[in-house]
């Protein structure tokens, strides 16, 4: 089942078109409108009119993160406050908050979209959303429930936190999906292991999993303690919130990104040459339909790659592959790249670990060092078979020697030692910038 089928399954040429009008719209607009733009695109010596095909979006700017800071709270507003029905605050944890404001049509649009990734998620107005992502100014919360309201299904605004509530209400109220970071999935699991539930008992079928990079082992965890299908969805405050793109139920490889309604594009980190599709690098947007806060060229510091080839679902946009990391949060360790969901996805992969790590990244004489802390399963603490233990950190060691080509000390602690996160996990400690 689609959603909207006349925009989501536009032929490829038509869909071109599409976007190009609009791109037209919003640079003429942003430019009229919004004084940062006019200046970046007065430095880079390049006019709205010059915008002729979808080719001409590389030259203009990028916006960044930074830019949004110095223009805080509403320097990037394209609309008066007047137009504006909505403030959210992105969740960053450095620096100024960006500031997001929505009018009524921007609304409207983002509760499309979600409602969207609801159905190419399976849900219909039969379902019941138990809805864990936070309320306020953060957009995940409020964005679900918009969403599965345009669907009509029935919401449970739960929010974050108050896991053994939050475990009875899965329990009472029959909710058949849940909106939550990856993370705080396994956590729920393992919570309600702890209090004598059986999890897969419940009458959830689906997951809608967001907020932070997972890898495919994590999502295999993840069915087999809650006995769901658990999709990823895709979003950032900045661009909209979630429902930039979607997973589908078809073989999932990869989300569908929104074409109508935003430009994707992957670009070289380092020198801001756009990629060709399949190749890896940092996902950039533009947003083609938002009224109060347009952008151009945002650097989501996300790394991911895009994939044109056709879906079984019959939608036409592109898809682009699970976020991998971020270009900002990437580690450097003596040389060599390491992302966070790279170790994730090899420790996931062997038996006897559970699926809470941390990384501390150190450095001595002038060397950098990682160290790898991973819980022990149960069976294996409770059997303490010092070989064994050996064997397993051995192993840890020499898989992430292989598959990253980084060498690391590897630390197995007890079961349930680290600390857990009801939000977004917080995997890296780096001492180095301490």
């Amino acid at each position: 089942m689609i959603y909207n089928e006349e925009f989501e399954t536009l032929p490829r040429e038509a869909l071109d078109s599409l976007q190009l009008k609009r791109l037209q719209q919003v640079v003429q607009r942003v430019y009229h409108t919004v004084g940062f733009y006019r200046r970046a695109f007065d430095e880079k010596g390049v006019k709205p009119e010059d915008v002729r095909s979808l080719d001409d979006l590389k030259r203009l700017p990028f916006t960044t993160k930074q830019d949004l800071r110095e223009n805080y709270p509403y320097g990037m507003f394209a609309v008066p406050m007047s137009s504006v029905v909505r403030v959210h605050v992105s969740s960053g944890t450095t620096g100024r908050s960006t500031v997001v404001g929505y009018t009524k049509r921007d609304i409207d649009h983002w509760s499309e979209l979600m409602a969207r990734s609801f159905v190419m998620a399976g849900l219909t107005k039969n379902d019941i959303v138990h809805n864990a992502y936070g309320y306020g100014l953060f957009t995940g919360g409020l964005g679900a429930h918009y969403g599965a309201e345009k669907l009509g299904a029935s919401v449970i605004p739960m929010s974050g936190g108050n896991t053994k509530r939050q475990i009875m209400i899965l329990q009472d109220f029959g909710p058949t999906a849940i909106c939550c970071t990856p993370s705080y999935a396994l956590y729920l699991a393992e919570h309600g292991e702890e209090m004598g539930v059986d999890m897969k008992s419940l009458k959830l079928r689906v997951g809608i999993l967001g907020a932070e990079p997972w890898s495919e082992k994590m999502r295999q965890e993840i069915e087999t303690k809650l006995s769901i299908t658990a999709l990823d969805i895709y979003g950032l405050s900045e661009v909209m919130g979630p429902g930039v793109s979607m997973e589908c139920q078809e073989g999932r490889h990869g989300l569908h990104i929104y074409e109508d309604h935003f430009i994707a594009e992957i670009i070289n980190p380092d020198t801001g040459e756009v990629l060709p599709y399949g190749e890896t690098g940092e996902l950039v947007f533009t947003t083609l339909t938002k009224e109060a806060f347009p952008l151009i060229r945002y650097r989501t510091r996300d790394v991911t790659r895009l994939m044109r080839e056709p879906c079984k679902c019959g939608r036409t946009h592109v898809r682009m592959d699970r976020v991998m990391g971020r270009s900002d949060d990437m580690l450097i360790i003596r040389g060599v790249n390491v992302y966070p969901s790279q170790v994730e996805s090899v420790l996931v992969g062997i038996e006897g670990l559970e699926p809470h790590y941390r990384l501390v990244v150190d450095r001595e004489e002038n060397l950098d060092t990682l160290e790898v802390q991973v819980e022990l399963s149960e069976s294996i603490f409770e059997s303490g078979e010092i070989r064994a233990l050996q064997g397993l950190e051995k192993k840890i060691k020499k898989d992430i020697k292989d598959y990253l080509g980084v060498s690391a000390r590897v630390k197995l602690v007890e079961p349930k030692t680290l600390q857990r996160f009801e939000g977004k996990s917080k995997r890296v400690i780096d001492k180095r910038t301490i």
